[in-house]
């Protein structure tokens, strides 16, 4: 264990060391905190469960309405868009001054995104028809498949919106909002199609992103504006809820009639308004944690996989819960209905366990996420020498 210590203070003092003196340390923490909170608030509010014999999804949230509060804590979704915004413009701007043209730029930026999608859609469509030849209830494949397949939406709309990047560091956050604003009075107050609710998908996360382009533009240097955000949407956020029909639960819930998040409403975007705000107000604390060794490299780090630990966190949990299914098909907290304090209690003992198959996931699949000409962190030279602590400190601080 000692030794164990030793090398990962040796690792982080490399990444440090490695990191230009002007980067913003908060930005990546940022992204870190929003990556990990997805993960965490998929583990927590989504089970699948045995109890209609083959396995189905359902959530905590469906049974337990009063840990709504929870989705307010893991649903993080706002803050990625917010960082993607900022990354994108300032990476951007940064490509004109050198004379790169737009396609080399977004070339770069949509093949990180994409390049790990393609090895979760070959080994799943392996498992699914391995699984259907074997006598799998078809109905336990497509819950599986969709618990796999949901995320990329997200993908999607995160590439349009960096795809037209040099268009949206022009656009004020207020026109999307104003867009979503309309679309909800259209379908809610005046009995609108329920497709036109779609619109928000992109016009709901373009907010945040705006936002983010806005700030790589110089805006919220003060604490005012942020102040601002937050206070408000927490403020719209709760009007729209106590009054205006909206549910509690910022993420979806099976069965409910209305969903925050699929698509995006009102309350949700206001919710990432707030969220938005205070992270903004804490890019000053996080940058002074971020100058502890230790604390950097976390954060370095879950940056260089991202894209590998998001794609993948649901496979590792599937995977626990059907190797599960060899030793019972009826674990607390595993394949358990959700309705109960006494899961929830479980659940997190399984936390572990599902943290340990992502480990496994990112250890196998990490190397689709980087650049082709870039070896990932601790790989091992021709010669069979490990890179030194430094070369994996310029690495991952450069993501």
């Amino acid at each position: 264990m000692r030794e164990l210590r030793s090398r990962w203070a040796v690792l982080a003092a490399g990444i440090d060391a490695a990191t230009p003196a002007d980067r913003d340390r908060s930005v990546d923490a940022l992204r870190a905190f929003a990556i990990l909170g997805v993960v965490l608030g998929h583990w927590l509010v989504t089970a699948l469960t045995t109890a209609n014999g083959g396995l189905s999804t359902t959530s905590p949230l469906a049974h337990m309405p009063w840990l709504a509060p929870v989705s307010w804590v893991f649903q993080t979704l706002a803050v990625f868009f917010l960082v993607g915004g900022h990354v994108a413009a300032k990476g951007y701007a940064s490509a004109r001054a050198r004379g790169d043209a737009y396609r080399t730029w977004v070339g770069q930026r949509l093949g990180r995104l994409f390049r790990p999608v393609a090895a979760v859609l070959v080994l799943w469509a392996v498992v699914s028809a391995g699984m259907l030849i074997g006598g799998v209830e078809l109905n336990t494949v497509q819950t599986l498949l969709k618990l796999v397949l949901s995320p990329l939406w997200f993908l999607l709309v995160f590439a349009v919106l960096t795809s037209v990047t040099p268009l949206v560091a022009r656009l004020s956050p207020v026109w999307p909002l104003a867009v979503v604003a309309g679309v909800d009075a259209w379908r809610f107050g005046f009995g609108g199609p329920e497709w036109v609710g779609w619109v928000n998908v992109a016009a709901g996360w373009l907010v945040p992103y705006a936002l983010g382009a806005a700030w790589a533009s110089g805006a919220f240097a003060g604490r005012r504006t942020p102040a601002l955000l937050l206070g408000g949407g927490a403020v719209a956020t709760a009007a729209l809820v106590l009054w205006g029909g909206y549910p509690a639960s910022m993420v979806g819930v099976p069965g409910a009639a209305i969903s925050n998040l699929n698509p995006p409403t009102l309350a949700a975007v206001a919710f990432g308004l707030a969220q938005c705000g205070l992270a903004l107000l804490v890019r000053e604390p996080l940058a002074r944690a971020m100058r502890r060794p230790a604390a950097w490299a976390k954060a370095a780090l879950v940056n260089l996989s991202a894209m590998t630990v998001f794609l993948w966190h649901q496979t590792a949990m599937m995977a626990v819960t059907a190797l599960g299914l060899l030793v019972s098909a009826d674990l607390p907290g595993l394949h358990t209905v959700p309705g109960s304090p006494g899961w929830i209690a479980a659940r997190l003992l399984w936390l572990p366990v599902f943290a340990a198959a992502l480990t496994v996931c990112w250890a196998a699949f990490r190397t689709y996420e980087q650049h082709p000409r870039r070896r990932p962190v601790g790989a091992v030279r021709a010669s069979g020498t490990q890179r030194s602590p430094r070369a994996a400190g310029r690495e991952a601080a450069h993501v």
